[in-house]
C-alpha cells in the first residue's frame, strides 16, 4: 500500500472553507477502487493546520486520484488558501499488511 502524507496551513479565515472542501474530496475519494482510506486531522495547537492521510493500494491508484473530479475541483478551490506550498511525503505502507486491514469500513463503497 502507498501512503501520502500532506501538510497544509491554511489562511484562518480560510479554515471552514477549506474543512468543507476537503471533506467533500475525502468522502469522494474513499469511494475509489484504488482508495483504502483517507484521513483528515486537524492539529490541536494550530487549528489553522492539517494533514491529510490517504492510503492508496498501489502506484496506479494514488496516480489515479490526481485525475478525478473531486480532486481536480478541490484542488483549484483551495489552491489559494495556504499560508505557504502544501508539504507532501509519500511512503510504503509495512502495516497493515493488507488492503482489508487498512480499508475504511463505508456502506457505500
Amino acid at each position: 500500500m502507498f501512503v501520502a502524507c500532506v501538510h497544509v496551513e491554511v489562511i484562518p479565515h480560510h479554515r471552514d472553507d477549506f474543512i468543507a472542501a476537503t471533506l467533500e474530496n475525502a468522502r469522494n475519494t474513499v469511494r475509489e477502487p484504488g482508495n483504502l482510506r483517507f484521513d483528515m486531522i486537524q492539529n490541536l495547537d494550530d487549528p489553522n493546520k492539517f494533514m491529510l492521510y490517504e492510503v492508496y493500494r498501489d502506484e496506479e491508484g494514488m496516480a489515479a486520484h490526481k485525475k478525478t473530479a473531486h480532486y481536480l475541483t478541490w484542488r483549484d478551490q483551495v489552491a489559494l488558501w495556504f499560508t505557504k506550498a502544501r508539504e507532501r511525503s509519500d511512503y510504503f505502507s509495512l502495516f497493515p499488511e493488507t488492503p482489508e486491514q487498512w480499508a475504511t469500513n463505508l456502506d457505500e463503497k
